[in-house]
């Protein structure tokens, strides 16, 4: 019995009996996640498993407990607010920023995208939470900017998080949404979205932050910081600059 014991305790202190690194990722790099974890587990044979959703209630998740070993948001005020609250051992860094685009399914003419959005046939438009998710803020930011924001509030139609907006953009339940740039490159549907950047001046930089979490502590720091390590390597930003981000 004492044997048996022994032999079950070196088992599970093997790497095959590790349990995978939890990612939070927020909801605007779930497609590009895959590929990164991909190329993550093929140069050192680690495996991660991501939870997607939008960055404020990842947040609040991990706030309440969620055993997760590192977060990526689409913002830098969520990881540094965690940091503060004693929530992260790593300072948050930025690994990538993210564009601000208007899309659509099918064909729309965008080149005067202002002028569109007060057209009164155009009954609605998606747009992120901006309490949870920062490319619904950056959008709000931008509608403010061009005094847009007043004019067009009785035709949004809100999505808990940018992933809501991009299954309402690409089905056609509505028009036209903002989203992130990265939709471009991982929507492979026949269908065909028409789109346009907005100007970056008008809205806040969408630095994107990843922090290691507290909880990694219990069994996977050392593999999280690796994770870290490696959103820094050439090969993760040619990964993120292929899928629409720019890459520090």
């Amino acid at each position: 019995m004492k044997k048996l014991t022994v032999l079950l305790i070196c088992l599970l202190t093997l790497p095959c009996f590790a349990q995978p690194l939890r990612i939070a990722v927020a909801a605007n790099a779930q497609f590009v996640i895959k590929i990164l974890q991909a190329d993550f587990k093929k140069k050192t044979g680690i495996e991660t498993e991501a939870i997607v959703g939008s960055s404020g209630k990842l947040a609040a998740q991990i706030r309440n407990g969620a055993p997760y070993d590192l977060f990526l948001s689409a913002d830098m005020e969520f990881p540094t607010a965690l940091f503060k609250e004693g929530f992260g051992v790593t300072r948050p860094v930025e690994y990538a920023s993210g564009s601000l685009i208007l899309c659509g399914a099918g064909t729309v003419d965008l080149r005067d995208w202002q002028a569109y959005l007060l057209d009164p046939r155009v009954k609605n438009i998606a747009i992120a939470n901006p309490v949870l998710a920062p490319y619904g803020k950056a959008a709000e930011q931008a509608l403010r900017n061009y005094q847009l924001w007043d004019k067009v509030s009785a035709k949004i139609v809100p999505g808990e998080s940018i992933s809501q907006v991009n299954t309402y953009i690409t089905t056609g339940s509505v028009p036209i949404g903002f989203t992130t740039e990265s939709l471009i490159y991982e929507y492979t549907d026949k269908t065909k979205l028409t789109w346009i950047r907005i100007d970056p001046k008008v809205y806040d930089r969408i630095s994107q932050g990843m922090i290691v979490l507290s909880h990694s502590r219990k069994r996977n720091y050392t593999r999280a910081i690796r994770f870290l390590k490696y959103l820094s390597s050439t090969s993760a930003k040619q990964i993120l600059k292929k899928n629409g981000y720019q890459v520090p």
